[in-house]
């Protein structure tokens, strides 16, 4: 990776940080007026209506010879729906917003450590280091504070 780069990734990281806050926000929102399921329906219709309005607008270009994705690789589909579906549900329960976003994060980081431990999904095995468990109990110990804290 080219460290002159490394600002935009870290700008674009941020942002997609907060872009998924608002999505999880407005999709509890939805499912506070209608069910959970309705939410991850909605989400995922304005999202295929937009991918298909940008593709429309960027014209065909002609196909680069790429290889195919693994059949697993489509999994990921049914895993943004389960997860609009749980973000709906919980962000409207006392966990709030931050609760559900803290504990979603220190759930990746899980899930994370975990893949790389065992090499899930074609990754290269590797141990965690000790810099991303001490950033895991770090995610913990904020996300704990976050939802038992007294708030009032």
């Amino acid at each position: 990776m080219n460290s002159k780069n490394m600002p935009i990734y870290t700008i674009a990281a941020l942002g997609i940080g907060g872009l998924l806050t608002i999505m999880t926000l407005l999709n509890g929102m939805a499912a506070a007026g209608a069910t959970p399921l309705f939410s991850s329906w909605l989400a995922h219709g304005v999202g295929t209506v937009t991918a298909l309005i940008l593709l429309a607008a960027m014209g065909r270009k002609p196909k680069e010879q790429r290889s195919k994705p693994p059949l697993w690789a489509y999994l990921a589909g049914l895993a943004g729906a389960v997860t609009v579906i749980l973000t709906s549900f919980t962000v409207n329960t006392p966990l709030a917003l931050s609760g559900t976003i803290a504990l979603g994060l220190a759930g990746q980081m899980v899930f994370g450590l975990g893949a790389d431990m065992v090499g899930l999904f074609g990754l290269k095995r590797r141990l965690p280091t000790s810099t991303e468990l001490i950033s895991f109990a770090c995610i913990v110990a904020g996300s704990l504070i976050i939802i038992f804290l007294d708030k009032g």
